[in-house]
């Protein structure tokens, strides 16, 4: 039997209620009175996710390595092409297997650069120690390549454990990007208490990685068209506009960046320029929600 139906009501309540989601900071008015916010992220993990997992052969890292290698220039591309700004989300470990993976996208003046674990680790499968450890480690790596503090975070599979929110209150993050409470920005609460961190969700559906991506190792092969998940993206999108909110999209340039998916992400971004969308990134989008 599994322990938890014999948990006391308390005791379920105590365990639920470690992280939750506090207040909707959804403003009023976005800039330029765009009816939504938008921020295309981009998970670039590279080789790390097989170097975590222990699949260490070459095909394996050639799969990654087609993100830095081929996905990246493309993207960025396309952002140059539509004049857009972005948030990327980078294992250290990428940026050190990729040394012109950093300076390529700095170039633009644009884009932000956020946290994504040291080499995509599951902090959920390691103690606490090693998570605090390896999340110090990774903010000064990433203090020292930009030559300036990172102001976010999006843990690797977007996971959380029961001290992830004390270590990034500790190293004074500004915003997460990793949960699922809400699908507008919220205040996440510490036991009820408000925190002052700003939580800009995600979500499956808004993940090209669920529709794309195949699982060679576990035999998993989705089959599902570019024009159905554009589909899927622009109803999200047309909602968001509805309800004045957020709408934040995350890719995996080895996912998306392949040539016939290339074009869905063109697509979507000529239809939310044709909705004024506010395109900006994370950092700018939190800095607007504090001033509020």
């Amino acid at each position: 039997m599994n322990h938890i139906t014999t948990a006391s009501t308390d005791e379920i309540k105590n365990l639920v209620g470690k992280v939750r989601a506090g207040k909707d900071l959804t403003p009023d008015k976005w800039p330029d009175g765009a009816p939504v916010a938008v921020t295309l992220s981009f998970d670039v993990d590279t080789e790390t996710i097989a170097l975590w997992n222990k699949c260490h052969s070459p095909s394996a890292f050639s799969r990654g390595e087609f993100g830095a290698r081929v996905a990246m220039p493309r993207i960025l591309k396309t952002l140059h092409h539509y004049q857009i700004p972005a948030t990327f989300f980078i294992p250290a470990v990428s940026a050190v297997l990729h040394e012109d993976l950093v300076p390529a996208i700095q170039a633009a003046g644009v884009h932000e650069i956020g946290m994504h674990g040291w080499i995509h680790e599951s902090i959920v499968d390691i103690p606490a120690d090693d998570e605090r450890e390896l999340t110090l480690k990774t903010y000064d790596f990433w203090c020292e390549q930009l030559q300036k503090p990172p102001v976010g975070i999006r843990t690797p599979s977007w996971d959380f454990s029961e001290v992830t929110l004390s270590i990034i209150n500790e190293i004074g993050l500004i915003y997460d990007s990793s949960l699922m409470a809400d699908d507008r920005p919220y205040e996440i609460l510490d036991r009820d208490r408000p925190t002052g961190l700003i939580e800009l969700p995600v979500d499956w559906k808004l993940d090209d990685y669920m529709y794309f991506q195949i699982d060679y190792e576990r035999g998993y092969h989705p089959y599902i068209g570019p024009d159905e998940v554009f589909d899927i993206w622009r109803a999200e999108f047309d909602g968001a506009c509805e309800e004045g909110t957020t709408f934040i999209l995350t890719m995996h340039p080895q996912i998306i960046g392949h040539r016939s998916r290339m074009p869905l992400l063109n697509r979507l971004i000529e239809h939310m320029q044709s909705r004024r969308a506010w395109i900006t990134t994370l950092e700018k989008m939190s800095a607007y929600l504090q001033n509020d």
